[in-house]
């Protein structure tokens, strides 16, 4: 299992394990994290599942595909290191990744 840490806009931080093959959208609604809304139920159709990827890990995640850029032109308040949860494939490497969800979803 993989370890991901959920920030909170308020703060509050939700630590979670993860299978490795899911992605940081699915285990943000199976463990209730806030703001993470993921309308479009992982499709990369919306922006309800956009998070700010910590800068420690930007790297290591990667830049985001050309149907993923687009999804985020949707997003509330982008920063280069915005990513859509759902095109986040866990996987050994990410052990420890954090994630901030924004104060609101596009």
């Amino acid at each position: 299992m993989t370890k991901l840490t959920y920030i909170a806009h308020d703060g509050t931080r939700f630590e979670v394990e993860a299978e490795n093959g899911s992605t940081v959208m699915e285990n943000a609604i199976r463990n209730a994290v806030p703001g993470i809304e993921a309308e479009c139920g992982g499709a990369c159709a919306c922006a309800t599942c956009h998070v700010y990827v910590d800068d420690a890990w930007t790297a290591l995640v990667g830049e985001p595909e050309a149907m993923e850029e687009d999804m985020l032109d949707f997003a509330y308040e982008v920063q280069p290191n915005s990513r859509l949860s759902c095109q986040i494939k866990v996987r050994d490497e990410l052990d420890g990744l954090v994630v901030t969800v924004p104060e609101r979803q596009g």
